[in-house]
Protein backbone atom coordinates (compact mmCIF):
# COMPACT_ATOMS: atom_id res chain seq x y z
CA UNK A 1 0.00 0.00 0.00
CA UNK A 2 1.46 3.33 -0.82
CA UNK A 3 0.45 6.68 1.08
CA UNK A 4 -2.32 8.86 -0.74
CA UNK A 5 -1.52 11.93 -1.99
CA UNK A 6 -0.56 15.13 0.34
CA UNK A 7 -3.22 16.81 -0.82
CA UNK A 8 -5.60 13.82 1.04
CA UNK A 9 -3.70 13.52 3.81
CA UNK A 10 -3.80 17.44 4.44
CA UNK A 11 -7.14 17.15 4.41
CA UNK A 12 -7.55 14.64 6.63
CA UNK A 13 -6.03 16.22 9.24
CA UNK A 14 -8.06 19.58 8.83
CA UNK A 15 -10.52 17.75 10.83
CA UNK A 16 -8.25 17.70 13.55
CA UNK A 17 -8.04 21.11 13.59
CA UNK A 18 -11.76 21.40 13.06
CA UNK A 19 -13.02 19.50 16.26
CA UNK A 20 -9.79 19.85 18.27
CA UNK A 21 -11.78 23.62 18.78
CA UNK A 22 -14.90 21.54 20.88
CA UNK A 23 -12.23 19.89 23.25
CA UNK A 24 -10.97 23.19 24.09
CA UNK A 25 -13.52 25.60 24.30
CA UNK A 26 -16.46 23.09 25.34
CA UNK A 27 -14.98 20.72 27.28
CA UNK A 28 -11.47 22.47 29.02
CA UNK A 29 -12.17 26.17 29.32
CA UNK A 30 -15.00 28.43 28.89
CA UNK A 31 -17.81 26.33 28.99
CA UNK A 32 -16.74 25.26 32.08
CA UNK A 33 -16.34 28.34 33.42
CA UNK A 34 -19.63 28.92 31.71
CA UNK A 35 -21.74 26.71 33.49
CA UNK A 36 -20.56 27.14 37.19
CA UNK A 37 -21.17 31.13 36.33
CA UNK A 38 -24.96 30.92 35.42
CA UNK A 39 -25.08 27.51 37.78
CA UNK A 40 -23.60 29.28 41.24
CA UNK A 41 -25.16 31.70 43.51
CA UNK A 42 -22.49 34.05 43.36
CA UNK A 43 -21.10 33.14 47.58
CA UNK A 44 -18.43 30.96 47.70
CA UNK A 45 -19.03 30.15 51.16
CA UNK A 46 -22.51 28.37 50.41
CA UNK A 47 -23.05 25.02 47.94
CA UNK A 48 -24.25 25.62 44.50
CA UNK A 49 -27.40 23.97 44.14
CA UNK A 50 -29.95 23.50 41.26
CA UNK A 51 -33.06 21.84 40.73
CA UNK A 52 -33.24 19.36 37.87
CA UNK A 53 -36.00 16.75 36.95
CA UNK A 54 -37.24 16.88 40.59
CA UNK A 55 -34.37 16.35 42.28
CA UNK A 56 -31.65 18.70 44.10
CA UNK A 57 -28.63 18.57 42.54
CA UNK A 58 -24.67 20.20 43.17
CA UNK A 59 -24.16 22.08 40.04
CA UNK A 60 -20.77 20.28 39.37
CA UNK A 61 -22.13 16.99 40.11
CA UNK A 62 -24.53 17.43 37.63
CA UNK A 63 -22.26 18.26 34.96
CA UNK A 64 -20.28 15.36 35.69
CA UNK A 65 -23.57 13.03 35.47
CA UNK A 66 -24.57 14.40 32.47
CA UNK A 67 -20.87 14.01 31.08
CA UNK A 68 -20.88 10.30 32.58
CA UNK A 69 -24.48 9.78 30.97
CA UNK A 70 -22.55 11.25 27.03
CA UNK A 71 -19.59 8.88 27.67
CA UNK A 72 -21.79 5.72 28.68
CA UNK A 73 -23.33 6.21 25.25
CA UNK A 74 -20.19 6.26 23.48
CA UNK A 75 -18.83 3.06 25.49
CA UNK A 76 -21.74 1.11 24.21
CA UNK A 77 -22.15 2.44 20.93
CA UNK A 78 -18.25 1.91 19.95
CA UNK A 79 -18.06 -1.34 18.95
CA UNK A 80 -21.21 -0.69 16.90
CA UNK A 81 -19.81 2.47 15.10
CA UNK A 82 -16.35 0.76 14.91
CA UNK A 83 -17.85 -2.04 12.94
CA UNK A 84 -20.00 0.45 10.51
CA UNK A 85 -16.71 2.07 9.74
CA UNK A 86 -15.08 -1.33 8.57
CA UNK A 87 -18.04 -3.21 6.97
CA UNK A 88 -19.69 -0.30 5.02
CA UNK A 89 -18.71 1.96 2.31
CA UNK A 90 -20.36 4.82 3.78
CA UNK A 91 -18.29 5.98 6.45
CA UNK A 92 -18.04 9.57 5.54
CA UNK A 93 -21.76 9.74 5.61
CA UNK A 94 -21.68 8.84 9.12
CA UNK A 95 -18.71 10.89 9.98
CA UNK A 96 -20.64 14.11 8.77
CA UNK A 97 -24.06 13.34 10.33
CA UNK A 98 -22.00 13.03 13.95
CA UNK A 99 -19.20 15.76 13.11
CA UNK A 100 -23.28 17.83 11.92
CA UNK A 101 -24.76 16.76 15.13
CA UNK A 102 -21.61 17.89 17.69
CA UNK A 103 -21.00 21.37 15.97
CA UNK A 104 -24.65 22.36 15.51
CA UNK A 105 -25.23 21.87 19.02
CA UNK A 106 -22.32 23.53 19.83
CA UNK A 107 -24.05 26.59 18.12
CA UNK A 108 -27.40 25.54 20.03
CA UNK A 109 -24.91 26.32 23.69
CA UNK A 110 -25.37 29.99 22.52
CA UNK A 111 -29.08 29.99 23.36
CA UNK A 112 -28.18 28.03 26.64
CA UNK A 113 -29.00 30.60 29.88
CA UNK A 114 -30.46 30.21 32.95
CA UNK A 115 -33.69 29.70 31.76
CA UNK A 116 -33.23 26.88 30.17
CA UNK A 117 -30.84 24.53 31.84
CA UNK A 118 -32.60 20.87 30.18
CA UNK A 119 -31.72 22.42 26.78
CA UNK A 120 -28.24 23.17 27.78
CA UNK A 121 -27.37 20.11 29.41
CA UNK A 122 -28.83 18.35 26.18
CA UNK A 123 -26.68 20.50 23.78
CA UNK A 124 -24.12 19.53 25.86
CA UNK A 125 -24.74 15.73 25.60
CA UNK A 126 -24.92 15.91 22.05
CA UNK A 127 -22.01 18.10 21.40
CA UNK A 128 -20.07 15.41 23.32
CA UNK A 129 -21.59 12.52 21.25
CA UNK A 130 -21.03 14.11 17.65
CA UNK A 131 -17.53 14.83 19.12
CA UNK A 132 -16.30 11.08 19.92
CA UNK A 133 -18.31 9.31 17.59
CA UNK A 134 -16.96 11.22 14.64
CA UNK A 135 -13.43 10.14 16.06
CA UNK A 136 -14.49 7.10 15.33
CA UNK A 137 -15.12 7.47 11.40
CA UNK A 138 -12.38 9.93 11.48
CA UNK A 139 -9.85 7.57 12.57
CA UNK A 140 -10.56 4.89 10.76
CA UNK A 141 -9.47 6.54 7.29
CA UNK A 142 -6.06 6.45 9.09
CA UNK A 143 -5.26 2.75 7.40
CA UNK A 144 -6.92 3.72 4.16
CA UNK A 145 -4.72 7.11 3.77
CA UNK A 146 -1.31 6.06 4.79
CA UNK A 147 1.17 3.31 4.91
CA UNK A 148 2.01 1.10 7.40
CA UNK A 149 5.68 2.96 7.95
CA UNK A 150 4.03 7.08 7.78
CA UNK A 151 1.01 6.59 9.96
CA UNK A 152 2.91 7.64 12.88
CA UNK A 153 4.07 10.72 11.44
CA UNK A 154 0.46 11.31 10.09
CA UNK A 155 -1.05 11.11 12.80
CA UNK A 156 1.59 13.47 14.57
CA UNK A 157 0.16 15.67 11.60
CA UNK A 158 -3.16 15.30 12.44
CA UNK A 159 -2.81 16.11 16.28
CA UNK A 160 -0.93 19.15 15.78
CA UNK A 161 -3.01 20.73 13.15
CA UNK A 162 -5.59 20.03 16.09
CA UNK A 163 -3.32 22.14 18.48
CA UNK A 164 -2.67 24.59 16.09
CA UNK A 165 -6.33 24.96 14.78
CA UNK A 166 -8.08 24.65 18.69
CA UNK A 167 -5.11 27.47 20.42
CA UNK A 168 -6.26 29.88 17.09
CA UNK A 169 -9.94 29.86 17.62
CA UNK A 170 -9.26 29.62 21.65
CA UNK A 171 -7.37 33.69 20.80
CA UNK A 172 -10.78 34.53 18.98
CA UNK A 173 -13.11 33.48 21.59
CA UNK A 174 -11.00 35.38 24.52
CA UNK A 175 -11.44 38.33 22.63
CA UNK A 176 -15.01 38.06 23.53
CA UNK A 177 -14.43 36.89 26.88
CA UNK A 178 -12.07 39.28 27.92
CA UNK A 179 -13.82 42.39 26.05
CA UNK A 180 -17.58 42.05 26.82
CA UNK A 181 -17.99 45.88 25.64
CA UNK A 182 -17.49 44.44 22.10
CA UNK A 183 -21.01 43.04 22.72
CA UNK A 184 -22.58 44.99 25.25
CA UNK A 185 -24.58 42.49 26.85
CA UNK A 186 -25.39 41.42 30.50
CA UNK A 187 -26.80 37.91 29.78
CA UNK A 188 -23.30 36.56 29.22
CA UNK A 189 -24.04 36.99 25.64
CA UNK A 190 -20.11 37.82 25.07
CA UNK A 191 -19.25 34.11 26.23
CA UNK A 192 -21.83 32.14 24.36
CA UNK A 193 -20.93 34.03 21.31
CA UNK A 194 -17.39 31.54 22.29
CA UNK A 195 -20.47 28.40 21.98
CA UNK A 196 -21.52 29.53 18.54
CA UNK A 197 -18.27 30.30 16.46
CA UNK A 198 -17.09 26.90 17.72
CA UNK A 199 -19.44 25.07 16.29
CA UNK A 200 -19.70 26.89 12.94
CA UNK A 201 -15.40 26.34 13.01
CA UNK A 202 -15.93 22.68 13.24
CA UNK A 203 -18.34 22.41 11.02
CA UNK A 204 -17.01 25.00 8.71
CA UNK A 205 -13.06 23.38 8.20
CA UNK A 206 -14.97 19.73 8.43
CA UNK A 207 -16.28 20.80 5.23
CA UNK A 208 -12.86 20.37 3.91
CA UNK A 209 -12.04 16.19 4.42
CA UNK A 210 -15.58 15.30 3.93
CA UNK A 211 -14.85 17.11 -0.13
CA UNK A 212 -11.81 15.44 -0.37
CA UNK A 213 -11.43 12.36 1.83
CA UNK A 214 -12.31 9.70 -0.92
CA UNK A 215 -14.76 7.02 -0.83
CA UNK A 216 -14.02 4.18 1.43
CA UNK A 217 -14.10 0.24 0.12
CA UNK A 218 -16.25 -1.98 1.32
CA UNK A 219 -14.98 -4.97 2.93
CA UNK A 220 -17.57 -7.21 4.00
CA UNK A 221 -21.34 -7.95 3.81
CA UNK A 222 -22.76 -5.27 5.30
CA UNK A 223 -24.86 -7.16 7.17
CA UNK A 224 -22.54 -8.28 10.07
CA UNK A 225 -21.68 -4.97 10.97
CA UNK A 226 -24.61 -4.91 13.51
CA UNK A 227 -22.47 -7.80 15.44
CA UNK A 228 -18.65 -7.68 14.11
CA UNK A 229 -17.77 -5.22 16.54
CA UNK A 230 -19.35 -6.96 19.68
CA UNK A 231 -18.18 -10.13 18.50
CA UNK A 232 -14.51 -8.93 18.07
CA UNK A 233 -14.24 -7.45 21.24
CA UNK A 234 -15.55 -10.89 22.71
CA UNK A 235 -12.70 -13.11 21.00
CA UNK A 236 -10.27 -10.04 22.06
CA UNK A 237 -11.10 -10.78 25.78
CA UNK A 238 -10.66 -14.46 25.64
CA UNK A 239 -7.46 -13.89 24.13
CA UNK A 240 -6.38 -11.82 26.95
CA UNK A 241 -6.48 -14.62 29.41
CA UNK A 242 -3.61 -15.83 27.67
CA UNK A 243 -1.29 -12.95 27.62
CA UNK A 244 -1.13 -12.12 31.49
CA UNK A 245 1.24 -9.16 30.91
CA UNK A 246 -1.61 -7.48 28.24
CA UNK A 247 -4.08 -8.23 30.88
CA UNK A 248 -2.50 -6.84 33.70
CA UNK A 249 -1.77 -3.97 32.80
CA UNK A 250 -5.32 -3.36 30.96
CA UNK A 251 -6.19 -3.56 34.16
CA UNK A 252 -3.90 -0.96 35.56
CA UNK A 253 -4.75 1.16 32.92
CA UNK A 254 -8.61 1.41 34.02
CA UNK A 255 -7.98 2.41 36.97
CA UNK A 256 -5.07 5.30 36.77
CA UNK A 257 -6.91 6.35 33.13
CA UNK A 258 -9.85 6.59 35.00
CA UNK A 259 -8.28 8.99 37.38
CA UNK A 260 -6.68 10.96 34.49
CA UNK A 261 -9.21 11.78 32.50
CA UNK A 262 -11.94 12.59 35.53
CA UNK A 263 -8.96 15.36 36.43
CA UNK A 264 -9.10 16.50 32.54
CA UNK A 265 -12.94 16.98 32.57
CA UNK A 266 -13.28 18.14 35.88
CA UNK A 267 -10.31 20.67 36.44
CA UNK A 268 -12.33 23.81 35.20
CA UNK A 269 -14.99 23.29 36.94
CA UNK A 270 -12.90 22.77 40.52
CA UNK A 271 -10.64 25.74 39.77
CA UNK A 272 -13.39 27.66 39.27
CA UNK A 273 -16.16 26.23 41.87
CA UNK A 274 -13.67 24.78 44.50
CA UNK A 275 -10.66 27.46 44.29
CA UNK A 276 -12.46 30.14 43.14
CA UNK A 277 -10.13 30.66 40.25
CA UNK A 278 -11.09 33.91 38.09
CA UNK A 279 -12.11 32.80 34.82
CA UNK A 280 -9.44 34.24 32.50
CA UNK A 281 -6.70 32.89 34.77
CA UNK A 282 -8.70 29.76 34.69
CA UNK A 283 -8.24 29.84 30.69
CA UNK A 284 -4.94 31.12 31.03
CA UNK A 285 -3.83 27.81 33.01
CA UNK A 286 -5.76 25.06 30.77
CA UNK A 287 -3.56 26.80 27.87
CA UNK A 288 -0.50 26.29 29.74
CA UNK A 289 -1.55 22.66 30.69
CA UNK A 290 -1.43 22.60 26.49
CA UNK A 291 1.72 23.86 26.09
CA UNK A 292 4.01 21.84 28.62
CA UNK A 293 1.79 18.38 27.82
CA UNK A 294 4.03 18.76 24.09
CA UNK A 295 7.45 19.08 26.00
CA UNK A 296 6.54 16.65 28.79
CA UNK A 297 5.23 13.88 26.38
CA UNK A 298 8.99 13.96 24.98
CA UNK A 299 10.61 13.57 27.68
CA UNK A 300 8.48 10.74 29.21
CA UNK A 301 8.90 8.77 26.32
CA UNK A 302 13.35 9.55 26.13
CA UNK A 303 12.50 8.20 30.08
CA UNK A 304 10.53 5.12 29.42
CA UNK A 305 13.59 4.04 26.59
CA UNK A 306 15.77 4.56 29.81
CA UNK A 307 13.98 2.25 32.17
CA UNK A 308 11.16 1.13 30.53
CA UNK A 309 7.68 1.51 29.88
CA UNK A 310 5.62 -0.17 32.66
CA UNK A 311 8.66 2.02 34.97
CA UNK A 312 8.17 4.92 33.07
CA UNK A 313 4.20 4.97 33.89
CA UNK A 314 5.09 4.05 37.47
CA UNK A 315 6.86 7.31 37.73
CA UNK A 316 4.02 9.07 35.86
CA UNK A 317 1.27 8.15 38.05
CA UNK A 318 3.38 8.59 41.15
CA UNK A 319 3.52 12.19 39.90
CA UNK A 320 -0.34 12.34 39.18
CA UNK A 321 -0.78 11.50 43.17
CA UNK A 322 1.50 14.44 43.99
CA UNK A 323 -0.95 16.40 41.77
CA UNK A 324 -4.26 15.46 43.38
CA UNK A 325 -2.63 15.61 46.97
CA UNK A 326 -1.23 19.39 45.71
CA UNK A 327 -4.74 20.05 44.69
CA UNK A 328 -6.76 18.82 47.52
CA UNK A 329 -4.50 20.97 49.59
CA UNK A 330 -4.23 23.96 47.12
CA UNK A 331 -5.98 27.02 49.31
CA UNK A 332 -8.82 29.12 47.14
CA UNK A 333 -7.94 32.15 45.34
CA UNK A 334 -4.68 31.20 44.93
CA UNK A 335 -3.98 31.98 41.04
CA UNK A 336 -0.32 31.25 41.43
CA UNK A 337 -0.17 27.88 42.95
CA UNK A 338 -3.00 26.82 40.44
CA UNK A 339 -0.45 28.04 37.53
CA UNK A 340 2.46 25.34 39.57
CA UNK A 341 -0.52 22.72 39.45
CA UNK A 342 -1.37 23.45 35.89
CA UNK A 343 2.23 23.10 34.78
CA UNK A 344 2.66 20.19 36.80
CA UNK A 345 -0.56 18.24 35.54
CA UNK A 346 0.34 19.34 31.66
CA UNK A 347 3.74 17.53 32.36
CA UNK A 348 2.18 14.28 32.68
CA UNK A 349 -0.94 14.46 30.75
CA UNK A 350 0.14 14.08 26.90
CA UNK A 351 3.10 12.13 28.13
CA UNK A 352 1.24 9.45 30.00
CA UNK A 353 -1.79 9.06 27.43
CA UNK A 354 1.12 8.81 24.48
CA UNK A 355 2.76 6.44 26.86
CA UNK A 356 -0.24 4.03 27.48
CA UNK A 357 -0.70 3.76 23.82
CA UNK A 358 2.33 3.17 22.96
CA UNK A 359 2.61 0.17 25.51
CA UNK A 360 -0.46 -0.84 24.73
CA UNK A 361 0.29 -1.30 21.29
CA UNK A 362 4.03 -3.16 22.33
CA UNK A 363 2.22 -5.55 24.26
CA UNK A 364 -0.38 -6.70 22.04
CA UNK A 365 0.81 -10.40 20.05
CA UNK A 366 1.74 -10.51 16.42
CA UNK A 367 -1.81 -9.98 14.93
CA UNK A 368 -3.53 -8.48 12.17
CA UNK A 369 -6.68 -7.90 13.66
CA UNK A 370 -5.40 -4.36 15.27
CA UNK A 371 -8.31 -2.60 15.23
CA UNK A 372 -10.10 -4.92 17.59
CA UNK A 373 -7.50 -4.33 19.91
CA UNK A 374 -7.66 -0.84 19.87
CA UNK A 375 -11.96 -0.79 19.27
CA UNK A 376 -11.36 -2.59 23.33
CA UNK A 377 -8.57 -0.12 24.23
CA UNK A 378 -11.52 2.22 23.68
CA UNK A 379 -13.65 0.92 25.19
CA UNK A 380 -12.27 -0.05 28.33
CA UNK A 381 -10.77 3.43 28.29
CA UNK A 382 -14.65 5.01 28.23
CA UNK A 383 -16.15 2.93 30.86
CA UNK A 384 -13.18 4.00 33.03
CA UNK A 385 -14.39 8.01 32.38
CA UNK A 386 -17.92 7.12 32.93
CA UNK A 387 -16.81 5.52 36.52
CA UNK A 388 -14.56 8.38 36.95
CA UNK A 389 -16.76 11.22 35.89
CA UNK A 390 -19.92 9.18 38.22
CA UNK A 391 -18.15 8.61 41.21
CA UNK A 392 -16.24 12.36 41.21
CA UNK A 393 -19.64 13.83 40.83
CA UNK A 394 -21.65 11.67 43.34
CA UNK A 395 -18.81 12.41 45.83
CA UNK A 396 -19.12 15.86 45.43
CA UNK A 397 -23.03 15.50 45.76
CA UNK A 398 -22.96 13.78 49.01
CA UNK A 399 -20.13 15.28 50.91
CA UNK A 400 -20.83 18.73 48.99
CA UNK A 401 -17.22 19.47 48.54
CA UNK A 402 -15.05 18.76 45.48
CA UNK A 403 -11.90 18.34 47.00
CA UNK A 404 -13.00 15.06 48.90
CA UNK A 405 -14.08 13.65 45.17
CA UNK A 406 -10.23 13.92 44.53
CA UNK A 407 -9.60 11.54 47.66
CA UNK A 408 -11.05 8.90 45.27
CA UNK A 409 -9.28 10.01 42.64
CA UNK A 410 -6.22 9.66 44.49
CA UNK A 411 -7.05 6.10 45.45
CA UNK A 412 -7.53 5.34 41.54
CA UNK A 413 -4.09 6.41 40.86
CA UNK A 414 -3.01 3.95 43.54
CA UNK A 415 -4.54 1.30 42.44
CA UNK A 416 -3.48 1.73 38.82
CA UNK A 417 0.19 2.45 40.54
CA UNK A 418 0.20 -1.37 42.23
CA UNK A 419 -1.56 -2.93 39.09
CA UNK A 420 1.76 -1.31 37.54
CA UNK A 421 3.81 -3.02 39.94
CA UNK A 422 1.94 -6.18 39.36
CA UNK A 423 2.40 -6.33 35.90
CA UNK A 424 6.06 -5.51 35.99
CA UNK A 425 5.95 -9.75 37.78
CA UNK A 426 4.04 -10.70 34.54
CA UNK A 427 6.30 -13.48 32.03
CA UNK A 428 6.38 -11.33 28.97
CA UNK A 429 7.08 -13.44 25.76
CA UNK A 430 5.62 -11.35 22.75
CA UNK A 431 6.82 -10.43 19.34
CA UNK A 432 10.17 -10.69 19.38
CA UNK A 433 10.59 -7.59 21.96
CA UNK A 434 12.76 -8.89 25.30
CA UNK A 435 10.93 -7.91 28.60
CA UNK A 436 13.57 -5.16 29.37
CA UNK A 437 12.37 -2.87 26.80
CA UNK A 438 9.05 -2.34 28.25
CA UNK A 439 9.21 -2.71 31.69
Amino acid sequence: MQTAPKKIVNAWAMYDWANSSYNLVITSTIFPAYWETITGDGNELTPDKIHFLGKEFNNTSLYNYALAFAFLIVAISSPLLSSIADTRGNKKKFMAFFLTLGSFACCGLFFFTKGNLGMGLGLMILACLGFWSSLVFYNSYLPDIAAPEDRDKISAKGFSYGYMGSVILQIICLIFVFFPSITGDENYRNIRISFLLTGIWWFGFAQIPLRILPKPVLQNKPKQALTAGYAELKKVWKQLTTIPILKRFLASFFFYNMAVQTVMLAAALYGKSELQIPTDNLIIAIILIQLVAIPGAIIISKLSNRIGNIKALMVCVIIWIGNCIYGYLLPAHDVYQFYILATAVGFVMGGIQSLSRSTYAKLMPATKDTTSFFSFYDVTEKIAIVIGMFSFGYITDITGSQRNAVLALITFFILGLALLFYTLKAPAKLKSVEKHEFV
